[in-house]
């Protein structure tokens, strides 16, 4: 990391989008945590205004405070060389160039990234992926996400979105013939619909963790159809890429105890390569302030 000074995080997600003051080593300023709704339903202007109102909200919040640069997260798809967004859950949002929003508002860089980058660089820095060279993060949550760091450095690719794990395709465990990607089939909505259309009665991620928890067993299905598609997916980012570790984030891996104990089952009973089997997976080393501390380090790299 090279500034000393704070930044401002900026984290763009499907349904909100957060903001904060960080310091150099890595703490969130806590009264400065502003959160403004994106949302699918919301327009372009109003998304473009709130994530805009969350970071003045940030930055008034610590008014003594000098800010030297900013860094962004964004759900993606992005495109670093538009320097725009197009988050596949806010399509009134494609293409929303990212300057244009926020300029103004620091007297200093602007760097931007897939989120799944920025929480790999989170864990690569105070996390869970802290010493590994090569390495995975991913989050599983209401979409899935993932980033990556080979020989030590975050890898963004040509437009931005290398490790945009969740658009690959995995196979499902009801039928090994058919295919889907895996965001439709492990994140948070696409398993409680599976859970929903097998006769489930809940609603949420949250009712389908505490029938987890009660033993119901199409919630236990559900779970396991999940892990068993993240960790093919994690058996073929670990074959391509040689990689040393993956950590696992987001909402949806929380949903029941030993879903990561699941994945890391499942990835290994995929990989083909003892190598591959060698690949350590563990859950995040980081709170709920990973995606804001992924963005800072954006902007400390600056």
């Amino acid at each position: 990391m090279s500034l000393s000074a704070p930044v401002l995080a900026v984290d763009i997600g499907g349904t909100k989008v957060d903001a904060a003051v960080v310091t150099a080593d890595g703490e969130v300023v806590r009264a400065s945590v502003t959160r403004r709704p994106t949302g699918r339903d919301n327009t372009r202007e109003g998304i473009a205004g709130n994530i805009r109102a969350a970071a003045e909200g940030a930055l008034a919040a610590v008014p003594g405070v000098r800010v030297e640069a900013v860094g962004v997260g964004s759900a993606g798809p992005v495109d670093l060389p538009a320097r725009s967004v197009s988050p596949l859950n806010l399509p009134e949002a494609q293409g929303l160039v990212i300057d244009d929003v926020l300029s103004g508002l620091v007297d200093g860089p602007l760097t931007l990234a897939l989120d799944g980058t920025c929480i790999a660089l989170a864990e690569h820095w105070r996390g869970a992926l802290v010493g590994y060279q090569n390495a995975m993060a991913i989050v599983v949550s209401t979409g899935v996400g993932g980033g990556l760091v080979l020989d030590g450095k975050p890898i963004s690719g040509a437009s931005g979105n290398a490790g945009h794990l969740g658009q690959t395709f995995v196979r499902t465990i009801e039928d090994d013939a058919a295919a889907a990607t895996l965001e439709a089939v492990a994140a948070g909505p696409g398993s409680v619909a599976w859970a929903r259309e097998q006769g489930w009665t809940g609603q949420t991620g949250l009712d389908l963790a505490a029938s987890y928890r009660a033993g119901e067993a199409i919630a236990v299905a559900a779970v396991r159809r999940s892990a068993v598609a993240v960790g093919q997916a994690i058996a073929a980012a670990a074959t391509l890429c040689d990689l040393e570790t993956v950590a696992i984030a987001g909402g949806f891996a929380k949903v029941a105890d030993d879903y990561v104990d699941q994945v890391r089952a499942a990835a290994h009973a995929a990989a083909q390569h003892a190598y591959a089997r060698r690949c350590r997976i563990v859950p995040s080393g980081l709170d709920g302030d990973g995606p804001l501390l992924g963005a800072a380090a954006l902007a400390l790299r600056a």
